[in-house]
């Protein structure tokens, strides 16, 4: 089996621009690709794992999509994503098709449960990085260790049950080298 880091998109893997689809637009953050590909190295997919209400609320069209993940694709280059997983739901969306309450959302674990059965990947060995607890809780409940990065874009810090990272740090850099070490612990 495969064992994969799942990575919240916006605010974690690049610089958080609400509901922006705009390639131009899209930045890394800060030691992005170091990042990945020290996890690269020690042998993890990576795989962004998104909600995309903007679909649901009629801000782009989900084909608007692509060009986010090519541009990611450009960006990022050796370091480059394994998969891209999105959830274009909302339940309180403007557009029937994409206003419902699915099991994809997060902090729903849908997107990383068809993730890991695409890639054959060992969730118990695997790691949800977000930067809000829905992304903690949607990786406890697919059964990852997860990582929370506190950057200010949390905003309601209830961290009972399932919404408990495993461990929080200060950004992406610094959880790829949690993952290291903590990669060469198991060994």
């Amino acid at each position: 089996m495969n064992k994969a880091v799942f990575i919240d998109k916006d605010g974690t893997l690049i610089h958080d621009v609400p509901y922006n689809v705009k390639p131009e637009l899209i930045t890394l953050s800060e030691g992005a690709i170091p990042s990945l590909l020290r996890l690269k190295e020690l042998g993890y997919l990576l795989i962004v794992i998104s909600n995309q209400s903007g679909v649901a609320h009629g801000y782009f069209e989900e084909e608007a999509l692509e060009a986010v993940k090519k541009q990611l694709g450009v960006l990022l280059g050796d370091a480059g994503i394994d998969g891209f997983y999105y959830c274009p739901h909302h339940p309180e969306g403007t557009i029937d098709i994409y206003s419902v309450a699915c099991d994809c959302r997060k902090p729903q674990p849908g997107m990383i449960l068809k993730a890991a059965k695409d890639f054959n990947i060992d969730l118990p060995a695997s790691w949800m990085i977000g930067d809000i607890l829905a992304d903690s809780e949607a990786g406890n409940r697919a059964g990852c260790k997860t990582i929370l990065i506190d950057n200010g874009n949390e905003t309601e810090w209830d961290m009972e049950g399932q919404r408990r990272p495993t461990f929080i740090v200060k950004n992406l850099e610094e959880a790829s080298k949690l993952i290291l070490d903590y990669t060469w612990q198991e060994h």
